[in-house]
């Protein structure tokens, strides 16, 4: 009984072992406008899901004279790394200048996300 228990143990630590080696590596995605020697702590940022409770544009940066890069609809879900100050915007009854950077390195502006002006983002790019 006890050699039973042992092997069944042992097998047990390899699976776990081989689960462990073979499991797909997660790692945050840095945005990708700027060199890797030019990026910053801010630039790769914790890693935080935005929610937007309207449509909303996403921008390659932060004004409305920018680019629009892609649309989303509500309730889309988006990875954001932080937040700055940048076009001021008077949409929907919410006015402010506060737009949060996405880890692709495009932009969205606060207004049109979930939560407080920064969708909840706390650390400021």
């Amino acid at each position: 009984m006890r050699t039973r228990t042992k092997v069944l143990t042992t097998i047990a630590v390899g699976m776990l072992a081989t689960a462990g080696m073979s499991a797909p590596a997660v790692a945050a995605t840095p945005p990708v406008d700027r060199p890797e020697s030019q990026r910053t702590a801010s630039d790769v940022g914790i890693n935080q899901v935005v929610t937007t409770w309207t449509s909303a544009n996403v921008r390659s940066c932060a004004s409305t004279n920018c680019e629009i890069v892609y649309t989303v609809g509500a309730n889309t879900g988006l990875n954001a790394s932080c937040w700055n100050y940048g076009q001021w915007v008077n949409q929907n009854g919410v006015a402010h200048d506060k737009w949060v950077r996405l880890y692709s390195g495009n932009w969205i502006w606060g207004g049109l996300l979930k939560g407080d002006q920064t969708g909840g983002v706390a650390n400021r790019c």
